[in-house]
Order: C-alpha cells, then structure tokens, then sequence
C-alpha cells in the first residue's frame, strides 16, 4: 500500500464502522432517554452483548474558583483515591495532565456506591461497554471512560471500552490527549460533530459559564432538550442578539486554538481521541488533535449565528443519515483516481457539504498536514531503529570488555576495573563506545520532547527492552567515570546530583513495562548485568559513610550512619542472593567485596551506644 494514503485511509475506516453498526443508534437512543430524564441524570442499559453507559446532556456547571495560570483547568490528582494514576506518566517538557474542573466535579458526583456498583453489574453481564453522552454529558462520558480503563482494565483484562460523545466541549489540556495516546487509549474515544455546532469547539472557560448568554443558553437547553425527539426548534426562545455574542465568542476561541502550531499550548483546552465531523453529505474523521482544532476553524467560518442552537439538537436526525449507502455515494460523487490518497480526500471534501473553491483549498490543506503529521512520527522511529541497528557494535565490544574484566585474574571485576583503568587503547576505545551509546539515546529522548516520534514508543517492546540492555550495561560504567574523575567531590554522590535524565526516563519505561511473572522462577545463575543499575553509586556513597563512622564521636550520629549501612548491606546480600547481581559485584577484589569485608570487621567494634577511637 503506498505509504502516502495509508495513513488517512485507516482513520476513514472508524467513520464506516461506525455508520454501519447499532452503536451510533443505540448511543443516541440512550442518550435521549437521558435527557429527558432532566438534569444529571443517567441510564445503564444492556442490549444484546453490549453494556451502555448515557449521560444526560443536561448538567449545571458548578461555579468554581480558577487559577489565573490555569483558568479552569484542574489537574487529575484533584479527583483523589488514585483514580487516574495511569496517567500519571509525562515528558519533563509537558504540563501536568489536567481537566476542566467543573466537568471532573461532575464526574466526581457520579462516583458513588450505587453507581458504581451498576457499573460492576454491568461489567459481570458484559465485556463489552461503550460510554456516551450528549453535550456536557459527553464530557463526563469521557472522564467515566478513561476511569474505567484506568482502574477497572485491571480487574477485568478482557474489558472493551468505547466511548461515544455527541457534541462535546473540550475536556482537558495537551497533556491529557497525549497521555491517552501513549497509552493506546486513542481509538477508543470519538466525538461525533456536526460541522455548525459551536458547542464542541467551546472551552467552558470561566469568562463563559459566568455570561448572562451562556446562562440563558443552559435554561434554554434544559427546556428544548426535554423535548428532542419532537425536532421542533420554533420555540427556541435565545434572542439573535445572544446567540451572536455566542457566536463570535467561540470564532475568538477557536482563533487562539488555531494558533497552536504557532507557539500556543500546554495550558489550552485540546481535542483527545477521534472525531468524526457529519454533514448532509457524509463524515469526515480525524485523529490528529492539531488538524482536528484547525478543521473545526473551518467548520466554523462556514456556519452563521442562527445555527448556535439549532444544530446542537439535531444530532439524532444525523445519526439516522449515517449509513454505509451515504458514504459509497460521496465516494463515487468525487470520482476515482490514480492516487487511492486523492480519491479519498474527494470524498471527504464532498462530505463538508460547501462549494467555496477557498475553503475546499484550506481542508484539503488541513487533511493533508493530518496525513503528513501522522506519518512522519512512525517513519522517524523506523529511521533511528536503522540507526540503532547500527550502534549495535558499540555495545557488543563493551560486552566483550564486561567479559573480560570478569574473567581476569585480578579479580576486579568490570566496574573496578574501567574505574581503576590505566592509558590503554582498550579502555580507551571502550570508553569512546560509551559517548557514542549516550549520543543516540539522548538523540531519541530530545525527539520525543519534540513530539517528533510515536507517543506510545515508551510501550514498545523493542525500545523498552533496547533502552533497558542500555542502562544495565553502560550506567556502570558512568558511575565509574564520575567517581574516578572527582565529580562528587565537586557536585555530590551520584544518585542526587549526577544521574543522566536518560537513566530516569528509562527506568519509568521499564517499570511501566507489563510483565507476567511466574511464582517460583528464581534465577539459578548471577545475572549478566546488576539489575539494580545504580548499584555502584551506592556502593561508593557506603564507601563515604563508612569513612565518617570511624571518625564519628557523636553517638546519635554514629546510630544514624550504622542503621544506613546496615540497610544497604540487607540490601545488597538480598540482591546477591537472588542472583540479581553481576559475577563482578561478588569478585574477590570489586570494591563491594572489599568494602563488605572493611565494615563486618568495624561494626563488630561499634555497638548503639559507643564510638570508635
């Protein structure tokens, strides 16, 4: 397939799914029942093997506080009891992952025992559950999803979650979107938009829900939503001259958003998942959260004030239109050509429903930076995996030196001995290897600052495993550098002040790794390399304490400095004993071994209560 039109065909596919399947229907269907249930309502529904979860479109914003920082924006850790903790994890350069407050207050209300004790209940029915809503509800349909696939994914493995949003607002910043797509969490969003509602190109930002209009519209929705089914849009009672202001509020927004390739970012409110946009003449779906703020741009410079209500309540007449026979026609409408890319794009454009040449000029700009912003990422990582390939001798040829160092007749084993290492053109070349290896992986971090790879190649095994081979292999011998050339002397031990961000950055990949671990399966042999990669360092800051006990007076400190190394010998006889250690930690003259023996012989000496001369 040519790689060009691979990328923009398989985002289309979601849109077919979705409209030759029950789940648009049966989402709306829900959707509606809740609604006209009236405020904060719900409905928890089984039909055939599959579980749903509606929220009422109808919710009342809570009046909170804001950060002047932040505006309305609250971080996850806000929802307290570890309910997000999976998306904890983030690059140094991002802002924490954070969300509209009042539509987390509003999921908050919904975590109580009866609710989630349906959730439960549904769950024992059914593997299979999508979460929906209308409006705000769609929000909280979000937030509900991606608690489901943080806390619950757990307890029940086999769990698919999909979530389901019908005019959305915006629910969290940057950071979220990313989080979620690095943990694989993408496909299972979508908001379907229809091209003239405002609604889901709104922040709700405190400058808003505070505005006699934005008031006048929630009385108003809570009314006409009561009805929806009836389609009658006469009694709509928003005075032009609101709906305007509305109106040119969001154009303002949406401009700020637009600016986003130009410098703004983090702190703004950002699309998550998929979307997919709906006209008379079809759909159009996007996933790349960029293309996705500019196409909604371009909706909204289409649309006129007289749509700020009328198209908000329609979306059960559209998802009636959504089915496999539209989409075919708009296909065959745009023609057939060489390019499978270009045949698909005439589609889509026909699928906005405009004639504007202009326009149809900015989308098809638009949906070709998705395409090319999709593209690029996985194409850097297949190029650095080129590269990698590459350094792989690097690495073998400090392999073989770890090796020889352990088979050595001095008994030094590989730390001590790159440590203690003389002007020779082994340990030279070796060491020549080791600025090479952190070139490449300080490479591959900075990409990912730059967002200029996959943000879920943390999860890849390949680069999980290659990255952790790294670290055990070649931090040793970091430490060794920095303690042979005085740098604690001048900085402090390593572990606080002297470890690369690299090293930290891949211990996070490799804690988040999945592993399944069998019961009893004890290492019968020392490992290859020290499990523990910082082992070194604090072999050498035990080396320290035991200088200062023996010059130690004071007998709370002399207490003190015992108890640490006491603790790290446990520590380490626990690691030695469960093979977790290199043959060199246990070599007759490491600077473990040596040091091990110096403090059994000068702790005999020491008791809690007396210093040592």
């Amino acid at each position: 397939m040519d790689t060009e039109a691979s990328s923009f065909e398989t985002s289309e596919m979601l849109g077919s799914f979705l409209a030759t399947t029950p789940l648009l229907k049966e989402a709306w269907r829900l959707c509606s029942t809740a609604n006209a249930m009236g405020c904060g309502a719900f409905v928890v529904e089984q039909v055939g093997g599959v579980g749903y979860v509606a929220f009422s479109g109808v919710q009342e914003l809570p009046v909170l506080g804001w950060d002047p920082n932040y505006g309305m924006l609250v971080s996850l850790d806000a929802a307290g009891h570890g309910l997000f903790a999976q998306l904890k994890y983030r690059l140094d350069s991002e802002e924490p992952v954070m969300v509209h407050s009042g539509v987390l207050q509003l999921f908050l209300r919904h975590q109580t025992r009866s609710f989630q004790d349906e959730i439960h209940n549904l769950l024992a029915e059914t593997k299979s559950i999508v979460i929906t809503g209308h409006s705000i509800g769609g929000s909280v349909a979000f937030l509900t999803a991606l608690w489901l696939l943080s806390q619950l994914k757990s307890i029940f493995p086999l769990m698919s979650v999909f979530c389901i949003g019908f005019g959305s607002p915006f629910l969290g910043n940057e950071s979220l979107s990313q989080a979620i797509i690095r943990e694989r969490w993408g496909g299972s969003f979508c908001n379907i938009v229809l091209t003239h509602d405002i609604m889901p190109m709104l922040s709700l930002n405190q400058s808003l829900v505070l505005t006699p209009q934005w008031q006048a519209l929630i009385r108003l929705w809570y009314t006409s939503m009561m009805s929806l089914n009836s389609m009658n849009f006469a009694n709509l009672q928003l005075i032009e001259e609101d709906k305007a202001w509305l109106f040119s509020f969001t154009m303002a927004d949406m401009e700020r958003l637009a600016k986003v390739g130009e410098g703004l970012g983090g702190r703004l409110f950002w699309p998550l998942g998929n979307y997919l946009f709906c006209s008379d003449n079809g759909t159009i779906c996007l996933d790349n959260a960029i293309s996705v703020n500019k196409m909604m741009h371009l909706m909204l410079r289409t649309s006129s004030p007289s749509c700020v209500i009328e198209e908000h309540l329609k979306y059960g007449w559209y998802v009636e239109r959504l089915t496999r026979q539209s989409l075919i026609k708009s296909f065959m409408e745009g023609g057939f050509s060489e390019s499978s890319y270009e045949a698909s794009l005439s589609m889509t454009l026909n699928s906005l429903g405009t004639s504007q040449q202009a326009f149809s000029a900015l989308a098809k700009d638009c949906l070709t930076m998705a395409r090319q912003m999709g593209r690029h990422p996985n194409l850097n990582a297949a190029n650095l995996a080129i590269r990698l390939s590459k350094i792989t001798p690097y690495r073998v040829e400090i392999e073989w030196y770890k090796a020889c160092c352990d088979k050595s007749n001095e008994q030094r084993g590989y730390y001590d001995s790159f440590k203690q290492r003389g002007a020779s053109k082994r340990e030279s070349h070796v060491n020549m290897n080791r600025f090479k290896l952190a070139a490449f992986w300080d490479e591959v971090i900075r990409m990912l600052d730059r967002k200029e790879l996959p943000h879920d190649l943390h999860k890849r095994s390949e680069w999980v495993s290659a990255s952790q081979l790294y670290k055990l292999l070649v931090e040793p011998l970091d430490i060794a550098e920095y303690y042979r050339s005085g740098m604690h002397l001048r900085k402090g031990h390593y572990v606080s002040n002297g470890r690369e961000r690299r090293y930290k950055i891949f211990d996070q990949w490799w804690t988040e790794r999945v592993v399944t671990k069998k019961l009893g399966n004890r290492r019968m042999r020392f490992a290859s390399s020290t499990q523990d990669t910082c082992f070194w360092a604090r072999v050498e800051e035990t080396k320290d304490w035991l200088d200062k006990i023996r010059r130690q007076s004071d007998p709370n400190n002399l207490a003190f400095l015992r108890d640490r190394l006491d603790e790290f010998e446990k520590y380490a006889m626990k690691l030695i004993d469960d093979k977790e250690v290199s043959a060199d930690v246990v070599a007759k003259n490491s600077s473990f071994s040596l040091w091990l023996k110096e403090w059994r012989a000068t702790k005999s000496h020491i008791s809690p209560f007396n210093s040592i001369n």
